[in-house]
């Protein structure tokens, strides 16, 4: 039997406002250095989730525990034990990168001396060492993404939560980030928490995912454990009448077959044995094959199956959430 310390534990964790429940009785248990990943659309509960462990929610029912310490009656020792990296920027830009890091030790009490130390060190960590004296102004968005993964790491926290830490940047500056959080979680030995609907994101950075969805998890596994739930291949179909197309595989076939919600295609489970069927039934019903296409599956393919719907969300108001939700949190620190 394998032992491990966990780094967060949340037993029956609830948040309801008024007549609405936004997380749901969740028991989770993190694992000390453990890149874990929390998948699910707006208003999954996600946030508010996260908004519990590091203290700015108060939980309604249940409990959490981070590195040991309860998030209500030991809340200042949470607060000290964790970094937060957030969607929407919040540096000033206005001063240099050094600037805001020196300043936001000083939040956290630390000595002059500490705060010279650390800051060499996160900036060498992330790179950014030689633009230390440069404004953050001058600095493009993956830079300036890497200086956010330097302040939150500035304290030396044992957990370190990132909400969408590469929403907006290129595909290209986003692969770079991976690269440096997985070098953070194994140099700095940190438990990273991660939120995002970048599905290939979780699925190269996490070494588990869970997938959220109406406050409750309904998956919790490693990724390529959650893609061996989707048995075989994937079939994805845009025709001219999903819906009587749906109707009618769903007889011929029988099996479940899901409808994303962006765009109607019909995705289920299937092999190539079942495309000549699959034509001839839409031939029958008189249907219009627009596309069809086999694929292995995918982590979209898992939140597909747990939740019957995908993961592609509208992101409007989300910025305004998150930072409020800093604001919060370094009022708190502070």
């Amino acid at each position: 039997m394998v032992f491990f310390l966990a780094s967060i534990k949340t037993v029956g964790l609830t948040k309801k406002f008024k007549d609405l429940t936004a997380v749901d009785s969740v028991d989770l248990e993190i694992k000390s250095s453990e890149l874990f990943g929390l998948l699910g659309p707006n208003g999954a509960g996600k946030t508010t989730f996260i908004s519990m462990l590091s203290t700015t929610l108060l939980p309604t029912t249940g409990s959490a525990t981070l590195n040991g310490f309860d998030v209500v009656r030991e809340a200042d020792k949470v607060r000290s034990s964790i970094g937060i990296v957030f969607q929407d920027p919040s540096l000033d830009t206005r001063l240099t990168a050094e600037e805001n890091l020196y300043l936001h030790g000083m939040f956290y009490g630390m000595s002059a001396e500490e705060r010279k130390e650390r800051i060499k060190f996160v900036l060498e960590l992330v790179d950014l060492w030689e633009k230390r004296k440069l404004e953050v102004r001058t600095f493009s968005g993956g830079m300036k993404r890497r200086l956010e993964l330097a302040r939150g790491l500035m304290h030396k926290p044992k957990v370190l939560f990132l909400d969408e830490p590469t929403l907006g940047l290129d595909p290209q500056t986003r692969q770079h980030i991976w690269k440096y959080i997985k070098r953070l979680n194994r140099k700095e030995k940190l438990t990273v928490i991660l939120t995002t609907h970048y599905l290939e994101e979780a699925d190269f950075l996490c070494d588990r995912v869970a997938i959220i969805d109406f406050g409750k998890i309904v998956a919790l596994d490693t990724p390529s454990n959650l893609k061996k739930n989707i048995r075989g291949d994937v079939i994805c179909l845009k025709s001219s009448d999903d819906k009587a197309l749906k109707e009618a595989l769903s007889k011929k076939l029988k099996r479940e077959i899901a409808v994303t919600e962006d765009d109607g295609e019909l995705c289920f489970n299937g092999s190539s044995e079942d495309l000549p069927g699959i034509v001839r039934v839409a031939d029958k019903s008189k249907i219009k094959l627009y596309s069809m296409e086999l694929h292995k599956p995918t982590l979209e393919d898992v939140f597909l199956h747990f939740t019957g719907r995908n993961i592609r969300e509208s992101l409007l108001g989300k910025s305004d959430q998150g930072t409020a939700y800093l604001r919060d949190f370094q009022r708190i620190v502070r």
